[in-house]
Protein backbone atom coordinates (compact mmCIF):
# COMPACT_ATOMS: atom_id res chain seq x y z
CA UNK A 1 0.00 0.00 0.00
CA UNK A 2 1.19 3.49 -0.73
CA UNK A 3 0.39 6.69 0.24
CA UNK A 4 0.76 10.48 -1.14
CA UNK A 5 2.48 12.54 1.30
CA UNK A 6 1.31 16.67 0.82
CA UNK A 7 -1.92 16.21 2.15
CA UNK A 8 -2.37 12.78 2.69
CA UNK A 9 -0.09 12.66 5.74
CA UNK A 10 1.02 16.03 6.58
CA UNK A 11 0.14 19.70 6.15
CA UNK A 12 2.03 22.88 5.81
CA UNK A 13 2.27 25.03 9.55
CA UNK A 14 1.98 28.71 9.33
CA UNK A 15 5.22 29.26 7.64
CA UNK A 16 3.76 28.55 4.42
CA UNK A 17 0.37 30.37 5.67
CA UNK A 18 -0.53 34.06 4.34
CA UNK A 19 1.38 35.69 6.69
CA UNK A 20 4.27 33.22 6.55
CA UNK A 21 4.71 34.66 2.57
CA UNK A 22 4.18 38.14 4.45
CA UNK A 23 7.44 37.07 6.36
CA UNK A 24 9.28 35.53 3.18
CA UNK A 25 8.44 38.55 0.71
CA UNK A 26 9.30 41.04 3.63
CA UNK A 27 13.17 39.75 3.88
CA UNK A 28 13.42 40.51 -0.26
CA UNK A 29 11.68 44.10 -0.03
CA UNK A 30 8.22 42.72 -1.43
CA UNK A 31 5.03 44.13 -0.12
CA UNK A 32 2.14 41.09 0.04
CA UNK A 33 -1.32 41.14 1.30
CA UNK A 34 -2.08 37.99 3.56
CA UNK A 35 -5.78 38.36 3.15
CA UNK A 36 -5.58 37.77 -0.47
CA UNK A 37 -3.70 33.81 0.17
CA UNK A 38 -6.45 32.03 -0.72
CA UNK A 39 -7.24 33.04 -3.63
CA UNK A 40 -3.79 33.69 -4.58
CA UNK A 41 -2.96 29.92 -4.32
CA UNK A 42 -6.19 29.02 -6.03
CA UNK A 43 -4.73 30.70 -9.47
CA UNK A 44 -1.70 29.85 -8.97
CA UNK A 45 -2.34 25.70 -8.49
CA UNK A 46 -4.50 26.21 -11.99
CA UNK A 47 -1.85 27.63 -13.93
CA UNK A 48 0.47 24.64 -12.41
CA UNK A 49 -1.42 21.36 -13.29
CA UNK A 50 -2.27 23.22 -16.86
CA UNK A 51 1.95 23.99 -17.24
CA UNK A 52 2.91 20.11 -15.77
CA UNK A 53 3.96 17.32 -18.45
CA UNK A 54 5.03 14.84 -15.79
CA UNK A 55 9.18 15.34 -16.10
CA UNK A 56 10.16 17.11 -12.71
CA UNK A 57 11.40 20.95 -13.00
CA UNK A 58 12.28 22.63 -10.19
CA UNK A 59 11.24 25.62 -12.28
CA UNK A 60 7.73 24.80 -12.19
CA UNK A 61 7.09 24.78 -8.64
CA UNK A 62 9.11 27.69 -8.44
CA UNK A 63 7.14 29.46 -10.65
CA UNK A 64 4.03 28.24 -8.89
CA UNK A 65 5.35 30.42 -5.44
CA UNK A 66 6.57 33.38 -8.04
CA UNK A 67 2.75 33.20 -9.05
CA UNK A 68 1.08 33.44 -5.45
CA UNK A 69 3.41 36.16 -4.51
CA UNK A 70 1.99 38.16 -7.81
CA UNK A 71 -0.82 37.60 -6.76
CA UNK A 72 -0.51 38.61 -3.50
CA UNK A 73 0.36 41.86 -4.53
CA UNK A 74 4.22 41.43 -4.84
CA UNK A 75 6.26 43.57 -7.12
CA UNK A 76 9.87 43.65 -7.67
CA UNK A 77 13.49 42.62 -9.19
CA UNK A 78 13.75 40.13 -6.19
CA UNK A 79 10.45 38.47 -6.84
CA UNK A 80 12.30 35.16 -8.36
CA UNK A 81 14.96 35.06 -5.08
CA UNK A 82 12.08 35.15 -2.82
CA UNK A 83 10.19 32.72 -4.19
CA UNK A 84 13.16 29.97 -4.69
CA UNK A 85 13.57 30.38 -0.95
CA UNK A 86 10.37 29.14 -0.40
CA UNK A 87 10.87 26.33 -2.51
CA UNK A 88 13.93 25.63 -0.56
CA UNK A 89 11.94 26.11 2.75
CA UNK A 90 9.26 23.66 1.43
CA UNK A 91 11.51 20.73 1.58
CA UNK A 92 12.23 21.12 5.40
CA UNK A 93 9.80 18.85 7.04
CA UNK A 94 10.17 21.38 10.28
CA UNK A 95 7.36 23.35 8.73
CA UNK A 96 4.68 20.97 8.39
CA UNK A 97 2.55 19.01 10.99
CA UNK A 98 1.77 15.05 10.32
CA UNK A 99 -2.18 14.21 10.88
CA UNK A 100 -2.78 12.78 14.11
CA UNK A 101 -4.60 9.83 11.95
CA UNK A 102 -1.44 8.90 10.20
CA UNK A 103 0.94 6.78 13.10
CA UNK A 104 -2.40 4.96 14.34
CA UNK A 105 -3.55 3.59 11.14
CA UNK A 106 0.17 3.11 9.79
CA UNK A 107 0.49 0.47 12.85
CA UNK A 108 -2.42 -0.93 12.52
CA UNK A 109 -2.02 -1.68 8.80
CA UNK A 110 2.02 -2.83 9.77
CA UNK A 111 0.75 -4.93 12.17
CA UNK A 112 -1.47 -6.48 9.84
CA UNK A 113 1.32 -7.37 7.40
CA UNK A 114 0.57 -4.71 4.85
CA UNK A 115 3.83 -3.52 3.06
CA UNK A 116 3.77 0.02 3.17
CA UNK A 117 5.60 2.96 1.12
CA UNK A 118 5.03 6.26 -0.29
CA UNK A 119 5.22 7.93 -3.48
CA UNK A 120 5.33 11.79 -3.58
CA UNK A 121 5.77 14.70 -5.91
CA UNK A 122 8.28 16.49 -3.75
CA UNK A 123 11.76 17.61 -3.76
CA UNK A 124 12.19 16.93 0.21
CA UNK A 125 14.41 13.68 1.02
CA UNK A 126 12.14 11.10 1.77
CA UNK A 127 14.58 9.63 4.19
CA UNK A 128 15.08 12.79 6.83
CA UNK A 129 11.05 13.12 6.31
CA UNK A 130 10.86 9.15 7.89
CA UNK A 131 12.92 10.36 10.55
CA UNK A 132 11.76 13.27 11.11
CA UNK A 133 7.73 12.05 11.97
CA UNK A 134 9.40 8.49 13.29
CA UNK A 135 7.42 6.86 10.49
CA UNK A 136 10.74 5.05 9.81
CA UNK A 137 9.70 1.91 10.82
CA UNK A 138 6.05 1.61 9.04
CA UNK A 139 7.40 2.23 5.68
CA UNK A 140 8.98 -0.68 3.24
CA UNK A 141 10.00 1.72 0.31
CA UNK A 142 9.76 5.55 -0.55
CA UNK A 143 10.03 7.26 -3.79
CA UNK A 144 9.92 11.04 -4.70
CA UNK A 145 9.27 12.33 -8.18
CA UNK A 146 12.73 14.75 -7.62
CA UNK A 147 14.80 11.55 -7.51
CA UNK A 148 12.78 9.61 -10.03
CA UNK A 149 12.63 12.32 -12.60
CA UNK A 150 8.95 12.10 -13.36
CA UNK A 151 5.71 13.01 -11.21
CA UNK A 152 2.38 11.39 -10.79
CA UNK A 153 0.48 9.90 -12.54
CA UNK A 154 3.42 9.60 -14.78
CA UNK A 155 2.81 5.63 -14.73
CA UNK A 156 6.96 5.31 -14.17
CA UNK A 157 6.61 6.26 -11.39
CA UNK A 158 4.24 3.76 -9.86
CA UNK A 159 6.10 1.10 -11.74
CA UNK A 160 9.67 1.87 -9.84
CA UNK A 161 7.56 1.42 -6.98
CA UNK A 162 6.21 -1.72 -7.51
CA UNK A 163 9.26 -2.75 -8.49
CA UNK A 164 11.36 -2.20 -5.31
CA UNK A 165 8.69 -4.04 -3.37
CA UNK A 166 8.30 -6.68 -5.85
CA UNK A 167 4.59 -6.41 -6.25
CA UNK A 168 2.22 -6.33 -8.81
CA UNK A 169 0.14 -3.52 -9.37
CA UNK A 170 -3.26 -5.83 -9.33
CA UNK A 171 -2.30 -6.50 -5.16
CA UNK A 172 -1.42 -2.60 -4.87
CA UNK A 173 -3.39 0.44 -3.18
CA UNK A 174 -2.53 4.22 -3.71
CA UNK A 175 -4.26 6.59 -0.98
CA UNK A 176 -3.88 10.25 -2.35
CA UNK A 177 -6.12 13.35 -2.34
CA UNK A 178 -5.43 14.29 -5.64
CA UNK A 179 -7.81 12.82 -8.59
CA UNK A 180 -5.90 13.63 -11.16
CA UNK A 181 -2.23 12.59 -9.45
CA UNK A 182 -2.90 9.90 -7.11
CA UNK A 183 -5.93 8.08 -8.21
CA UNK A 184 -5.89 8.51 -12.07
CA UNK A 185 -2.37 7.60 -11.70
CA UNK A 186 -2.69 4.58 -9.56
CA UNK A 187 -5.32 2.86 -11.93
CA UNK A 188 -3.76 3.71 -15.32
CA UNK A 189 -1.39 1.33 -14.22
CA UNK A 190 -4.09 -1.16 -12.76
CA UNK A 191 -3.27 -0.12 -9.14
CA UNK A 192 -6.61 0.09 -6.81
CA UNK A 193 -7.21 3.27 -5.34
CA UNK A 194 -8.88 4.82 -2.18
CA UNK A 195 -9.48 8.90 -1.74
CA UNK A 196 -8.53 10.51 0.65
CA UNK A 197 -10.95 14.03 1.22
CA UNK A 198 -10.11 15.63 4.70
CA UNK A 199 -11.77 19.01 3.88
CA UNK A 200 -15.34 17.08 2.94
CA UNK A 201 -15.41 19.73 0.36
CA UNK A 202 -16.11 16.77 -2.50
CA UNK A 203 -14.61 19.19 -4.81
CA UNK A 204 -13.22 17.01 -7.44
CA UNK A 205 -14.36 15.08 -10.04
CA UNK A 206 -13.96 10.87 -8.95
CA UNK A 207 -15.14 7.68 -10.66
CA UNK A 208 -18.09 6.32 -8.46
CA UNK A 209 -16.11 2.79 -7.93
CA UNK A 210 -13.39 4.68 -5.84
CA UNK A 211 -13.78 5.08 -2.13
CA UNK A 212 -13.76 8.12 -0.14
CA UNK A 213 -12.64 8.54 2.98
CA UNK A 214 -12.68 11.84 5.46
CA UNK A 215 -9.67 10.15 7.88
CA UNK A 216 -7.45 7.54 7.11
CA UNK A 217 -8.91 5.74 10.46
CA UNK A 218 -11.77 4.38 7.83
CA UNK A 219 -8.90 3.04 5.42
CA UNK A 220 -8.78 -0.34 7.58
CA UNK A 221 -12.56 -0.98 7.39
CA UNK A 222 -12.70 0.81 3.61
CA UNK A 223 -10.10 -2.02 2.58
CA UNK A 224 -12.42 -4.28 3.44
CA UNK A 225 -15.34 -3.55 0.88
CA UNK A 226 -12.49 -3.20 -1.68
CA UNK A 227 -13.62 -6.32 -4.64
CA UNK A 228 -11.89 -8.77 -3.73
CA UNK A 229 -11.35 -7.57 -0.21
CA UNK A 230 -7.71 -6.04 0.77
Amino acid sequence: MFFDVDFTLIYPGPTFNGEGYRKFATQYGLSVDPNKYTHAVSVASAELTQQQNNIYRAELFIGYAQRVLEEMGAVGHSLNACAREIYDEWSCSRHFLLYDDVIPVMRVLHDSGFILGLISNTHRSMSAFQRHFNLTSYLSVTISSYEHGYMKPEPSIFYAALDQIGASASDAIMVGDSVPHDIKGACQVGMGAVLIDRSGMGNQDVDDDIPVIRTLRDLPTTLKTLSPPI
